[in-house]
């Protein structure tokens, strides 16, 4: 049985697991599901249209399933799916989806950390165990995938990319894909080297990650374009499941990945 405070309001329709507590104020619209085990805290907002799994918390002053800031939007019915214990801190906002880009739908996904004043606009998909860090805004259709991390005040272009693993300084304006395992940061954002810190954590071998560095550095610092560089790494590494998430993450790119740090860009930061 939900605990509902009597100064909350939430629509009769709306659909409340177990042991819900939704605090004072806090607004929950007709076409909403939340999971078992979930806190919609004082002052929080869920508009229709929301799917929220289990043990989730949203906090004071954050907005979930708004319209979209899209001058497509007609009105349609479109969603926002959130997965289990993601946590979405004060003042963030997350967008429905868009019919128009054919998804429809906003997505994060299971241990998800949504800092104080981030967006998360229509469409876009963020992976599991993702953290995106105060401040950070991402443009319609972005997709983060699995366990990457944005730092604060990061903000994304429409369509971009972050690969699994990644790790995004600051401050950083993404208008690039951002491949999977890498460290990035810098204006114009540049490839910085390999997550290891991040890597380890999590469990991956020193041959692993020897062996992603290996890869990024024919990508980097060897002197051809990327379809060479593919090349060269399906031939010259075995199989493993990092070698096909990089080659897979390249060579789909629609927006062309970050570049290497230079002295070109060096000189662009002086």
């Amino acid at each position: 049985m939900a605990n509902i405070h009597p100064l909350a309001t939430v629509h009769p329709n709306a659909k409340l697991g177990e042991n819900v507590e939704v605090g004072p104020y806090a607004y929950i619209e007709e076409h909403v599901e939340i999971g078992d085990g979930c806190r919609i805290l004082p002052h929080a907002t869920i508009f229709n249209y929301v799917k929220m799994g289990r043990n989730c918390t949203v906090f004071p002053g954050a907005v979930v399933g708004a319209v979209p800031q899209d001058l497509k939007f007609e009105g349609e019915v479109t969603y926002v799916e959130i997965g289990d214990n993601v946590n979405i801190r004060e003042c963030a906002t997350i967008n429905r989806g868009t019919k128009a880009s054919g998804r429809g739908v906003t997505k994060i996904g299971n241990n998800v950390l949504l800092m104080s004043y981030t967006h998360v606009a229509h469409d876009c998909t963020v992976g599991n165990n993702c953290i995106l860090v105060s401040y950070v805004g991402i443009a319609g259709e972005t997709d983060v995938d699995d366990w990457a991390t944005l730092g604060g005040s990061t903000v994304a272009h429409q369509f971009s990319r972050i690969g699994k693993h990644a790790m995004v300084g600051g401050g950083s304006k993404i208008n690039k894909d951002v491949p999977p395992y890498v460290l990035c940061g810098r204006d114009p954002l540049t490839y910085a080297g390999v997550n290891i810190v991040g890597l380890r954590r999590r469990g991956f071998t020193s041959e692993q990650i020897r062996n992603i560095k290996d890869m990024y550095d024919i990508v980097y610092g060897g002197g051809m374009n990327t379809t060479d560089a593919c090349s060269r790494i399906e031939s010259g590494f075995p199989q493993s499941e990092e070698r096909d998430t990089i080659l897979e993450f390249i060579r789909n790119s629609k927006r062309g990945i970050i570049k290497g740090f230079t002295s070109a860009t060096k000189g662009d930061q002086e």
